[in-house]
């Protein structure tokens, strides 16, 4: 099969993997959700999403950081043609398409070939490969020509031209059997001893078996904790009744969707937070019209305002975040949750405005 039949095709069983830190890939097996120990990011639960998945919270049921492997478990239902690990060996020259979320580009696919079947780091073999992956592709699966998972993508060399390494499939059948075996969730692989151990029997983060330090184990711990102006944004949305797990795009970025209506909001590091609904681009006709009340409307406000970037309209709340408080968030988030809403048809039904394309999420 080409490239494009294989996309078209597989489609439905890749993942996009977002946490707090950054976003990755993954790919359907069965019945859990394949990826990279280094996407999860020491986290009990990521937010994912797919063709056929709206943004959900998937559990992290197994993290192993020797391998490199996270499996996440979320309620799937069966893709129309399922992704199957390969059992072929894997050889130089071997033409690979690599699949993934690269810079948030969804469903990117790349070929290559493989330059190297074997190549030791460390104690594991990987596949070198030359297909063009960079950051947002780890946890996405290498394929062949017959869309068999020959690995997952899982690491470049910084700075190189295009050197990219993924782990072989047969250490994710490892992987797999191991810890479908035990017949339990959250369990982590300790990178010393590489036991798999219960999460529930490591006391004060050490491996019960071999009393290494489990990292990985402090991480889940813990949890993501946010900075200070950040959980304060984060409780002013949980006020509103936003979720704010699948609302989060990073550590200062979150996404609220309402109705038809879309707002963003961003925490710069100069100290200002906007939040933004892009709610239509202008007419052609009439364009006067539609400025003149944007300015009337403007002089009613309180807390937002209006402005036109190249021909988009947006709504708009910003605050520095000396000056941010929660009653303050609260009331102002509320304003512009709503005002969206009503101005986004309002500038659509009165003034023959255009209603824009989302990008894709």
């Amino acid at each position: 099969m080409n490239t494009q039949t294989i996309l078209e095709t597989y489609i439905d069983n890749i993942i996009q993997v977002m946490t707090p830190y950054g976003t990755g890939s993954g790919f359907i097996i069965d019945d859990l959700i394949i990826t990279n120990s280094h996407v999860a990011s020491g986290l009990k639960e990521v937010v994912i999403s797919s063709k056929t998945i709206k943004r959900a919270i998937a559990k992290v049921v197994y993290d192993d950081p020797y391998f490199d492997l996270a499996f996440l478990s979320i309620k799937l239902e069966a893709t129309k043609n399922p992704l199957k690990l390969s059992s072929k060996s894997v050889e130089d020259g071997d033409t690979t398409i690599a699949i993934g979320h690269p810079y948030g580009l969804n469903y990117t696919a790349t070929e290559g070939i493989v330059s190297k079947a074997m190549r030791v780091q460390g104690e594991l073999e990987y596949i070198q490969i030359d297909a063009a992956i960079n950051p947002g592709n780890s946890g996405g699966p290498l394929l062949n020509i017959d869309a068999e998972v020959i690995g997952v993508n899982t690491f470049i060399i910084q700075n190189s031209n295009n050197l990219g390494f993924a782990l072989p499939y047969y250490y994710i059948d490892e992987a797999l059997k191991s810890y479908k075996a035990l017949k339990k969730e959250n369990i982590i692989r300790c990178i010393s001893c590489k036991n798999l151990i219960d999460e529930l029997e490591i006391k004060e983060d050490y491996c019960p078996k071999c009393g290494t330090k489990l990292e990985v184990a402090k991480q889940r711990r813990k949890g993501y904790n946010p900075p200070r102006t950040t959980k304060l944004i984060e409780d002013i949305l949980a006020m509103l009744e936003v979720n704010v797990t699948l609302a989060r795009r990073s550590q200062a970025s979150w996404r609220v969707e309402y109705d038809d209506t879309r707002c963003d909001i961003n925490y710069y590091d100069n100290g200002v937070i906007i939040g933004d609904s892009k709610l239509c681009t202008i007419p052609k006709d009439k364009i006067s019209d539609i400025y003149d009340y944007l300015l009337d409307i403007n002089g009613e406000f309180s807390y937002l305002r209006f402005s036109i970037n190249e021909n988009f309209v947006y709504l708009s709340y910003i605050i520095v975040d000396s000056s941010l408080t929660l009653e303050e968030g609260k009331t102002a988030f509320a304003k512009l949750f709503d005002n969206s809403i009503k101005y986004s048809d309002i500038l659509i039904n009165r003034f023959n405005a255009i209603k824009h394309k989302k990008e894709e999420d």
